[in-house]
């Protein structure tokens, strides 16, 4: 990991939104208001173009809800807010929830919305559990900030050594990343270097935007250099609309595809062209603990036997952390009339310290935030024969 992290800068009409919406706020030198249980807060992308990412992670938290509130001494009061698919809906939801007394946060959905508004949290003392932030510097943000999703410079080398596994044909590389995205442009620098570690020429590489539809000029460009493989660091929709155009266009090879396309919402977008393409994820249905067999069975229950994605699991293991970690430091020294910020300082403690049995496996964290993590996987897209549904079947 690199030594320096360069962080975004904002926008000053962002600052201001920020410093606005931070001038009421609930006195957190008051008790935390636990009449309805500890209040904590998710931030989910619902509306914009990452609604597809925000509306599977709302599933994970009603089941994490459902999972660990019989029984608590101390049940979660979950709020969720709309952080839409922007900096400035993030901020505004991140500075809702925290002046509504929100002992924690959940979110925000992207690692882009995450460099503007988590700063707001560590500023005011509130942790920050992030179920899908996956980019560089994410912990680095701050000593209140963690997050449960694996960073990609982990992940994302696994999918390139599993293409070269499965054809060591390969050596042509054509890279696509959107460059107004912070996800994309940590993810690409990873997936760049993990293909010149394994001696592959990248022979292009091709920048596109959030909301691009048509990539007609960047695939022919990238098509004329001869590739045996494209490397795409884009999220869902635009990703999926490259990779539909990129069949179309008659590209045969192989496909890799990072985080950013780790969802089936990605099925009615390319469709039949989604089949074949790789990925490495940090979640598998096929785990086999005992926390993941109760969680899949959760989910087929709710989504009428479907399989569920990382997104879903991610974000029902950060509720998970929150709730357990509340549920000790409330034994070992009850929260009832404590000062708010009190409880915010020293949840922050407990979460950091410590172990989780989640469906992703086994995790904890690093003092800096940084989820330690031992399971992970490559799984390869098998459409069904309608071309609109289909799976991440994992790959050995």
């Amino acid at each position: 990991m690199p030594s320096v992290k360069v962080l975004p800068v904002l926008p000053k009409w962002l600052l201001l939104l920020g410093l606005l919406a931070s001038c009421s706020s609930t006195n957190s030198n008051a008790p935390v208001n636990l009449k309805a249980g500890l209040p904590v807060g998710a931030v989910l992308s619902l509306t914009g173009n990452a609604n597809v990412y925000g509306q599977d992670q709302r599933i994970g938290l009603e089941l994490a809800q459902a999972a660990f509130k019989p029984g608590s001494s101390i049940p979660l009061n979950l709020s969720i807010e709309d952080g839409g698919s922007d900096e400035a809906g993030a901020i505004n939801a991140f500075n809702l929830l925290i002046n509504r007394g929100s002992a924690a946060l959940i979110g925000p959905t992207l690692s882009q919305q995450a460099f503007a508004a988590s700063p707001i949290a560590q500023r005011r003392g509130v942790p920050v559990v992030a179920p899908s932030n996956t980019a560089t510097g994410i912990p680095e943000l701050g000593n209140f900030i963690s997050r449960v999703s694996a960073q990609s410079l982990v992940i994302a080398p696994l999918s390139i050594a599993k293409a070269l596994q499965l054809n060591p044909a390969i050596n042509r590389v054509a890279v696509f990343y959107a460059n107004d995205d912070a996800y994309s442009t940590s993810e690409t620098a990873i997936f760049q270097k993990a293909i010149k570690a394994k001696g592959l020429n990248t022979v292009t590489v091709q920048r596109t935007q959030l909301n691009d539809q048509d990539f007609l000029n960047q695939i022919t460009s990238a098509l004329r250099a001869k590739p045996d493989m494209v490397v795409l660091s884009l999220q869902a929709v635009d990703g999926g609309n490259l990779i539909r155009q990129l069949r179309e266009l008659g590209f045969k090879g192989t496909i890799v595809v990072g985080n950013g396309m780790n969802t089936p919402n990605i099925y009615p977008i390319c469709q039949k062209n989604c089949d074949g393409i790789l990925i490495a994820q940090a979640y598998s249905p096929e785990l086999q603990t005992d926390a993941n067999r109760s969680f899949v069975a959760r989910f087929k229950a709710q989504q009428a036997g479907a399989v569920p994605p990382q997104l879903t699991a991610q974000a029902y293991a950060a509720y998970q952390v929150i709730a357990e970690a509340t549920e000790r430091l409330n034994k070992r020294q009850p929260l009832e009339a404590k000062p708010l910020r009190e409880v915010r300082i020293l949840l922050n403690e407990e979460i950091l310290r410590g172990t989780y049995k989640t469906p992703l496996g086994k995790i904890s964290f690093s003092p800096e935030g940084e989820v330690i993590q031992e399971s992970f996987f490559v799984a390869q897209v098998r459409m069904n024969p309608d071309g609109r549904s289909g799976k991440f079947t994992l790959l050995p």
